[in-house]
């Protein structure tokens, strides 16, 4: 971790210890939504955003802040031990945190249908059609054991879309290198109050509200 400073008479840049980084860093907060917790009626309910997001993901911001307080002490103390005691929640929780903001924006109320422009010319490219990469990125989402989360991401060394399945929080990017656009939470507090144990239908009716205005400008973005 990196930080730069401007030293005073003219303009340098310096690097300075990651301590420095640590010690004045700004606590993470919850993101609010960009829309109600019933926006997504019905094929989200209301009942489960507002547990998913001002429980589940406020949670793991307020675990991933106690962690890093933990480790900034630790390496102001150079206790090597403890700071690798600590990386499992932070992995833990900052990926919660990373994961569920992508989240809430890769979804809206007016969302559904089929994406547009370059991100749909990609998606054909890579996966020979719409169809098919939807039905390919719901087989693997129904299919991950446990928690985790299905992920459409982009490979920027070989210029091209792939779809990865995630354990648990782990951050897609921090884990295969991928850029993540559109990320599917296959939690069960993302689904089992309306839908119970049946992922599929879940997965089915997700398809409803996703933001395809969203992934097109991650797309756009990660290209550059």
């Amino acid at each position: 971790m990196l930080c730069r400073f401007g030293s005073a008479g003219r303009r340098s840049t310096k690097l300075v210890a990651p301590l420095g980084c640590l010690v004045s860093r700004q606590k993470h907060t919850l993101p609010d939504l960009p829309y109600d917790y019933a926006a997504l009626e019905p094929h989200i309910n209301a009942e489960i955003m507002q547990l998913h997001h001002s429980k589940h993901h406020a949670a793991y911001v307020n675990n991933l802040n106690v962690a890093e307080e933990k480790y900034k002490e630790a390496l102001a103390k150079g206790d090597v031990t403890t700071q690798v005691s600590l990386q499992p929640a932070l992995k833990f929780n900052g990926g919660g945190h990373i994961n569920h903001s992508i989240f809430w924006t890769n979804l809206s109320p007016n969302g559904g249908g089929e994406p547009k422009g370059e991100l749909m010319e990609a998606i054909k490219r890579d996966f020979g059609s719409f169809a098919n990469f939807k039905e390919k990125l719901t087989a693997l989402s129904v299919g991950v054991q446990g928690s985790g989360w299905g992920w459409l991401g982009y490979n920027k060394e070989q210029g091209r879309l792939q779809i990865a399945a995630c354990a648990n929080q782990d951050p897609l990017q921090g884990t295969t290198g991928l850029i993540p656009l559109l990320g599917i939470d296959v939690w069960e507090h993302a689904y089992y109050l309306q839908y119970k144990n049946v992922r599929p239908d879940y997965l089915k009716a997700i398809w409803n509200v996703i933001s395809w205005e969203n992934v097109s400008s991650r797309y756009a973005t990660c290209k550059k």
